[in-house]
């Protein structure tokens, strides 16, 4: 269990949670509601008051909480940054108590590799019939996709990111294996090894395996570019200052390995991270090449900048190998999905439209959203090529993150369901529960889909 959780039989004290409608006529203690009154308290969500005690010391604390329909399930995270050092339960008005307990824990989280940031000694009674273990899985992994994504490069290149897939494969009793360098070319993965061997950091395709070879068969793809410096079309300044983030699909694909493997799902796991640094020097694939893929498909590069969709692809056309039952592949692919969705709402492309709908339902009941985008076929055409099988790159400014997806959809064929999603995997301000830096983003919603399809 987090340190921030205390078990139900620890001694603590209340958080009363009210709504400005109804504070008056709310099940407060009588002292609690006359000193609320007479501090002038209203009720007023994301407030805290705290509530004094004969003897000095606090009887409790109030919390304003908004009423149901405009209810924010993260609101409770802040809790953890408000209340003073001690142990708390919940009471009153706290809505889905599972996600409160969630939200409170994930307001707990500190990036304190680089500078100190002592955590403080707040803790919260796990509210009753929640189950903590399921708590505790989830904390974890949002935890390490954070700290996996708010390293910088120079700290987290390929072989770190290698290190942190093996560390978890290790812990799990997984399968692990990576193909590194120009073993990329003997193995057949030469858009991954184009794309990152201008880097003085090997680029490698790393994998992990684990579960019986006959469950149900789940493989996740991460997208690993560990900082992207847009190659020989390099980015400006201001766009590489968050690129250390470029392997944000990675760390989610990550993520939602350790949720899978820490409860057992009864499936066919299988982890493919392409993990490279997109960076420039002699040896730099260049605009106007024309490289032949894993599938076969001839690419020309229209852009160098949109590496992320050459690395996918070839790992993509691996995993699409097994004919899987589930492929998935998170990926920081695209602008365009940002000014379509802004920062906290990924785009999701499938052409499953059950797997959608029950995906839209899982992800509003675990308040872990995201928007499902079309996978809009006359939009290829934007990515013909005179003298290649395909362009990486639409030929116009429009529509951005389908002409991505639907570059990638080039390499999948097999698979009984796809799922791409273009995500930010970044918090660029702080709200309750969610820290500034960066995100886990829709893999408590797909960690809950696949156990109701897979146990």
């Amino acid at each position: 269990m987090p340190d921030c959780f205390a078990p139900v039989s620890t001694p603590s004290l209340p958080v009363w949670c009210v709504r400005a409608a109804d504070i008056t006529a709310s099940a407060l203690p009588e002292a609690a509601r006359a000193f609320a009154a007479a501090a002038g308290f209203k009720g007023e969500a994301g407030k805290l008051l705290l509530v004094p005690a004969a003897d000095g010391g606090l009887a409790g604390a109030l919390f304003g909480v908004a009423p149901p329909e405009k209810a924010a399930p993260f609101a409770l995270g802040a809790l953890a940054t408000l209340l003073p050092p001690g142990t708390w339960r919940l009471e009153g008005e706290a809505g889905d108590r599972r996600l409160a307990a969630l939200a409170f824990a994930l307001g707990t989280y500190r990036f304190s590799r680089y500078r100190s940031a002592p955590a403080r000694d707040v803790r919260l009674v796990v509210p009753e019939g929640v189950d903590a273990a399921a708590l505790a899985r989830a904390a974890e992994a949002i935890t390490l996709t954070r700290d996996l994504v708010n390293t910088p490069a120079n700290d987290l290149g390929p072989a770190e990111l290698e290190d942190a897939a093996r560390t978890l494969a290790a812990r799990h009793g997984a399968r692990f294996r990576s193909i590194v360098g120009d073993a990329l070319l003997e193995e057949n993965f030469p858009l991954i090894h184009a794309v990152g061997r201008a880097a003085d950091r090997a680029p490698r395709l790393l994998e992990i395996t684990a579960g019986d070879p006959d469950a149900p068969k789940v493989t996740l793809v991460g997208k690993g570019v560990c900082f992207d410096t847009g190659g020989l079309d390099l980015k400006p300044s201001s766009a590489m200052l968050l690129m250390k983030k470029d392997m944000g699909g990675a760390a989610n694909a990550l993520g939602l390995a350790h949720l899978l493997l820490a409860r057992g799902a009864k499936v066919r796991l299988k982890v493919l991270i392409p993990a490279v640094e997109n960076s420039v020097s002699g040896a730099a694939f260049r605009p106007g090449d024309i490289i032949t893929s894993r599938k076969g498909l001839s690419v020309e590069i229209g852009n160098t900048d949109a590496e992320g969709r050459l690395v996918l692809a070839d790992a993509l056309a691996l995993a699409d190998e097994d004919a899987p039952d589930v492929l998935i592949d998170f990926a920081t692919l695209t602008g365009a999905a940002r000014v379509a969705l802004g920062p906290q709402l990924p785009a999701a492309f499938t052409d499953d439209d059950a797997f959608a709908a029950e995906l839209a339902a899982t992800a509003a009941r675990e308040a872990d959203p995201l928007w499902r985008l079309p996978l809009w076929r006359p939009y290829a055409a934007m990515l013909d090529s005179k003298i290649a099988d395909t362009n990486n790159v639409s030929s116009g400014a429009f529509a951005g993150a389908i002409t991505a997806a639907l570059f990638l959809d080039k390499f999948v064929s097999a698979a009984k369901t796809w799922l791409h999603l273009d995500l930010f995997a970044w918090n660029p301000a702080a709200r309750p529960g969610r820290p500034e830096g960066g995100e886990a983003q829709t893999i408590r919603a797909l960690d809950a889909l696949l156990a109701a399809r897979y146990g």
